[in-house]
């Protein structure tokens, strides 16, 4: 933090011009005494400052210096803002307004306003509730617990939770589970009941391949006949170059994968290819039938 606040200090210093010790110390919520030690190190880092007492006096850098500003460029600055409010749609905990604040970088802003990223979902209060729970049970090292919904069930889950992870268009918590005796990824929005336990855990290493999981091994290719209106799907999900006039060609990892996902448009696709998903289909058909039938 002190890195940090030395160097939003130089940031306000360019921005501002002269500035005065309280005003730093609110900016960066510390005290008078705390920011005058930053600026004695700043000093002998080779920076030079000129401070001046009275009234109009303050803190500002020496007249005809300048900082090497071109570690960051303001594009590449107003990429890093872009991120952070990202962050801030998912996590009030990133305070984009304070960092703003803090290094003068009011300037930069309008910069991003032409990319907008936006994490959240439907579910944005819940979402976020969650993400801040698992972000304090990692800070405080405890275990976390909650109950899980998955296709073979429900179950409670311990988790000893290292990171909040976005992947897949989906947020996920990865950590150690004791039960697995191995790391494991749930998905938010299948978990629910979630706490923190009074349980504590040592931290543990990284693993030095983080395996987060397979989304989903394709290695089974399905040709289908579509309607135009549902292009789009296999577009979205699988690239412009999946479909072919009215053929789509994709790949799934599993039978009842493709047969959920084929379900969900209907009439308006055909499953051709390979003949045993095709009749598994079939038996999906007349046992959803039997369901409707008095």
């Amino acid at each position: 933090m002190k890195t940090e606040r030395m160097i939003g200090i130089l940031a306000l210093l360019q921005t501002h011009g002269r500035v005065t010790c309280p005003f730093l110390a609110e900016k960066f919520e510390v005290s008078v005494r705390t920011i005058r030690r930053d600026i004695e190190e700043i000093s002998k880092a080779g920076i030079p400052l000129v401070t001046t007492q009275g009234n109009g006096g303050g803190v500002a850098l020496m007249e005809g210096y300048a900082l090497d500003t071109t570690i960051f460029t303001q594009s590449e600055l107003a990429a890093m803002l872009a991120g952070v409010k990202a962050l801030d749609s998912v996590s009030p905990g990133a305070k984009l307004g304070g960092i703003l604040a803090k290094v003068g970088g009011g300037a930069i802003l309008p910069l991003a306003e032409d990319v907008e990223i936006e994490l959240s979902s439907f579910y944005k209060a819940d979402l976020t509730e969650k993400i801040e729970t698992i972000r304090r049970a990692i800070r405080e090292k405890r275990m976390i617990a909650f109950d899980y919904c998955y296709p073979k069930g429900e179950s409670e889950k311990h988790l000893e939770p290292m990171k909040v992870v976005f992947r897949w268009s989906d947020w996920y918590v990865y950590g150690y589970s004791p039960q697995r005796e191995d790391y494991r990824l749930y998905k938010l929005r299948r978990l629910w009941n979630l706490t923190i336990t009074e349980e504590s855990f040592l931290p543990r290493p990284m693993p030095e391949s983080i395996q987060y999981g397979t989304h989903m091994t394709d290695h089974i290719l399905v040709t289908a006949r579509c309607n135009p209106s549902v292009k789009y799907r296999f577009v979205e999900e699988f690239g412009h170059g999946s479909v072919e006039g009215n053929i789509a060609r994709c790949f799934f990892s599993s039978f009842s994968d493709a047969i959920r996902w084929f379900l969900s448009m209907g009439e308006d696709v055909t499953i051709l290819d390979p003949p045993e998903l095709v009749a598994e289909m079939e038996q999906t058909l007349e046992k959803m039938k039997k369901n409707y039938q008095r």
